[in-house]
């Protein structure tokens, strides 16, 4: 991959039909002696105190040393599998990951062992910005760079976040949430995503939008979500900051914001996820261990709604992205998609110097 085609923005050409698809995820740890290592893998060149690391190892050791997180990517590839395969697409799926076994340069090595030259890109993210997005394409790069081979093509589909069928399966678990509890005058519904540093919203999506794609994608999928799921008052909260304490992250925080509503005189809030897409590590300590155990100390009635994860219309949802890109077709200007760790537009989701600890 020549340095001309990493800035030029775009897929890298639009013809020829696709003949494998890469589900592309974040990684998590499969026993004990592996949290330490993939956390460094994470917070590598973040700035992350080493006491916040230190927290966030025990964290992982309060579920054994395993994050759900690959078991959880496993159940959505076999039901991508099995629905590709109703729609006649004979496309078979490998897993890859970004921070821990199997590492995407091993995978892309061994899809191109088995004779795949032309390959999708499913990533795990919804959202635009630099971790949602950009650091994608770097991973794609990476792998590709590995196997040197000028005919390997890696199209990484587009950011979802603006996708009907996306918003319509976070609307379907929320309904569902809320018809199990019946609905009551002061409830609150909460949409919850990861917090990342406001310099790092600022510097999502191109320059010349103004930046912040990322809090914008996500306020606008709640508002439609909302919308559907027939929500009239919502709110949109963070969780999940990890970086140094004086650095200014997206706020509010879930439990300042439980705090909040407890004080208003709020008695149930039923928390939609909707930053992710599966019951990972984060999701389960966040929301369903310290968020759920601050709503008890304050009275409150807690709800936490599944992630979509294998939501039919989810996995319906990932089907129509790989069915519009398999032939060769689709929209191949779409935010996020791009060839070979091409990003989409030059100036988009420029990467943003993290503050170094000496």
């Amino acid at each position: 991959m020549s340095a001309d085609s990493v800035g030029s923005g775009g897929p890298l050409n639009s013809g020829g039909a696709f003949d494998a698809l890469l589900f592309l995820s974040f990684g998590g740890p499969e026993k004990p002696a592996d949290v330490r290592p993939f956390l460094e893998n994470v917070t590598r060149g973040r700035g992350v105190p080493p006491e916040r690391l230190d927290e966030v190892v025990e964290h992982y050791l309060h579920f054994g040393g395993v994050s759900p997180i690959n078991q959880l990517n496993l159940e959505m590839i076999d039901e991508i599998r099995a629905e590709l395969a109703r729609r006649g697409r004979d496309l078979p799926v490998y897993f890859g990951n970004r921070n821990w076994h199997p590492y995407v340069g091993e995978v892309t090595e061994a899809m191109h062992r088995d004779g795949h030259r032309r390959i999708l890109v499913f990533p795990t993210s919804a959202w635009g910005g630099y971790s949602g997005c950009r650091q994608y394409h770097e991973d794609i790069a990476g792998a590709v760079a590995g196997v040197d081979d000028p005919t390997l093509v890696l199209r990484k589909l587009p950011q979802f976040a603006v996708e009907a069928g996306f918003r319509a399966s976070v609307a379907d678990v929320l309904r569902a949430a809320m018809d199990d509890l019946g609905f009551i005058d002061s409830e609150r519904v909460v949409f919850t995503a990861h917090s990342i540093p406001e310099s790092a919203d600022r510097a999502a999506g191109p320059a010349a939008d103004g930046g912040h794609l990322y809090s914008r994608q996500v306020n606008e999928a709640a508002a439609e979500v909302a919308r559907l799921a027939d929500v009239d008052e919502f709110d949109v909260v963070w969780q999940s900051r990890s970086g140094p304490p004086q650095v200014p992250w997206l706020e509010p925080d879930i439990c300042d914001h439980l705090r909040t509503l407890a004080a208003r005189g709020v008695s149930r809030v039923v928390v939609c996820p909707i930053g992710f897409i599966s019951d990972h590590l984060e999701v389960v300590w966040d929301l369903d261990s310290e968020a759920a155990d601050l709503a008890a100390e304050l009275g409150l009635e807690y709800v936490r709604v599944p992630t979509v994860g294998t939501d039919p219309l989810f996995i319906d949802l990932i089907a129509d992205l790989v069915e519009r890109y398999a032939d060769g077709g689709g929209d191949l200007t779409a935010m996020g998609c791009g060839d070979n760790g091409t990003v989409c537009r030059p100036d988009c989701c420029v990467p943003v110097r993290r503050p170094t600890r000496g």
